[in-house]
Order: structure tokens, then C-alpha cells, then sequence
């Protein structure tokens, strides 16, 4: 079954980078599935349909700290503070001196815009590993 991937941002540019770093699998073993969001409130709507488990139906969240009029910094620390056993998330953010904030979000990574293709789906294959084990 795929990881279910879930991106916010306002910004459909951002969105489609995203989904170019991560492609459809992040390694042969972690096929992914990527749902996209622009606006905040679309996002926790998705939320909020919890799976037939009463789990949060994502995986993992990736959200642009740049969004507007939600920054996804905010949306983080809202997910965190929530949602029972929430996915853990990465913060994209627009400068270096913004990685306290994301911090504060309580995102487990955060990654600097212009999105590092590399960077991205190495970091969303380590969390997403974790999150898969942690819940075998």
C-alpha cells in the first residue's frame, strides 16, 4: 500500500515541485501517493475524514511555511497540537533564520524554498520510514 503524502501550499508552483522531488516511489520498497492541497481549511477538511481506524488518513505532511493567507508553519503546530498521533511533518520556509519557527511548529524537518529535490525525498523517506515502523 502506497504512503499517502499530503502537500499544502497556496502556491500551485511550489505544490508541483514538491511532487516532482518525491515521484511516485521514494525507494522500490515506498510507493507513494500524493494529495494536494491549497488552501488550509481543504487540508483540514482531509483531516478531519479519519480512516476506518480513527487514523489521520496521511502519512506525511509537507507544507510551505510561504502560504497565504495560512502560513503551513501555523498549520503545523495547529496538526501537532490536534491531531492523536499525528504524521510527522516538514516546513518549507523562505530563509535559514526562519528554522526556529518551524521548530516552534513542532515539524520534525523543515527544508529551505527553493525545494532541493534531493534533500526533499531524502528527508521524506527517513520520516516516512519511521512513521511505517512505528505503526507496524
Amino acid at each position: 500500500m502506497a504512503a499517502r503524502v499530503a502537500i499544502y501550499s497556496d502556491d500551485s508552483s511550489v505544490r508541483a515541485a514538491v511532487k516532482a522531488a518525491l515521484g511516485s516511489k521514494l525507494a522500490t520498497d515506498l510507493p507513494i501517493e500524493t494529495l494536494e492541497f491549497a488552501t488550509a481549511d481543504a487540508l483540514r477538511q482531509y483531516v478531519d475524514q479519519l480512516d476506518a481506524k480513527g487514523q489521520v488518513r496521511a502519512d506525511l505532511f509537507i507544507l510551505d511555511g510561504e502560504a497565504a493567507p495560512e502560513g503551513g508553519i501555523g498549520v503545523a503546530r495547529q496538526l501537532k497540537d490536534e491531531v492523536f498521533n499525528c504524521p510527522p511533518s516538514i516546513v518549507l520556509i523562505a530563509r535559514q533564520s526562519d528554522s526556529w519557527l518551524a521548530a516552534w511548529s513542532r515539524a520534525e524537518a523543515s527544508l529551505q524554498h527553493p525545494v532541493d529535490a534531493f534533500a526533499l525525498a531524502k528527508t521524506a523517506t527517513e520520516l516516512l520510514r519511521a512513521r511505517l515502523l512505528a505503526n507496524a
